[in-house]
């Protein structure tokens, strides 16, 4: 026998990249998952069971472990990608694209779920509060509104326009009809900085005093224009912007 080839042999099957099944049951997420609980699961682990199946020679703990990888291994990082980028990892094709888009999708729904009584604007971190998660993460601007009855809880909060990474369009009647069939009392204005920079720009105070003045006309009240970021927020009302 010739112990070179037996040789190259051994080192080769012991190079072999293993499946799922193949592996070791307590690194197997499933099995972990039902032997010691979800909790216990990392997260490329919790992406594996979700996406399931990896590609030959390619398992999906791999394939999970090295998507986080590639976003610092943070789902916020994860969560601004386009299906475009996501779909540059290795490994995930448009379905897979979906399923992460889907996950992240249920995420930012579970967090601006309001549970209970209508939420109230006392300060402005209530509006941070309700919007941080709608909108704080985007890599696009989208303008939102918030519509208030007298005791100052929200009744109702629409997506007003969507833009780009560093602008949206604005038009105050885009505002004012929905806030007249909604009989609302105040509105408080939202959109977000996806730079992360939470200083108000001069489109910005622009646009604050055009919606300022409209809405008097109605006499409704502009309560707040909140810049909303992952990390923080601006309040016009806060730095005296609206009187």
């Amino acid at each position: 026998m010739d112990n070179g080839l037996y040789s190259e042999a051994v080192i080769s099957d012991q190079n072999k990249v293993k499946t799922v099944k193949e592996l070791d049951p307590d690194q197997q997420p499933r099995e972990k998952a039902l032997a010691h609980g979800i909790g216990v699961l990392t997260t490329p682990e919790l992406w594996a069971i979700i996406l399931r199946t990896g590609t030959p020679g390619y398992p999906i703990t791999d394939m999970c472990r090295d998507m986080m990888a590639s976003n610092d291994g943070k789902m916020h990082n994860l969560m601004r990608r386009s299906r475009k980028e996501i779909m540059q990892i290795r490994g995930i094709g448009t379905t897979k694209a979906i399923q992460i888009e889907a996950v992240m999708e249920l995420v930012r729904r579970y967090q601006s779920e309001q549970i209970g009584k209508r939420p109230q604007i006392k300060q402005p971190k209530d509006v941070w509060d309700i919007m941080r998660h709608e909108i704080g993460n985007l890599d696009h601007e989208e303008i939102w509104v918030l519509f208030l009855n007298r005791k100052n809880e929200v009744t109702e909060k629409m997506r007003i326009t969507t833009g780009t990474a560093t602008a949206s369009l604005f038009d105050p009647k885009l505002i004012l009809k929905p806030a007249l069939l909604a009989g609302a009392d105040g509105i408080v204005l939202c959109h977000n900085h996806p730079s992360g920079n939470m200083r108000p720009s001069p489109q910005d105070d622009s646009i604050t005093r055009q919606l300022n003045k409209a809405v008097q006309v109605f006499s409704i009240r502009l309560m707040d224009h909140v810049i909303v970021c992952t990390d923080g927020f601006y309040s016009y009302s806060e730095h005296g912007f609206l009187g």
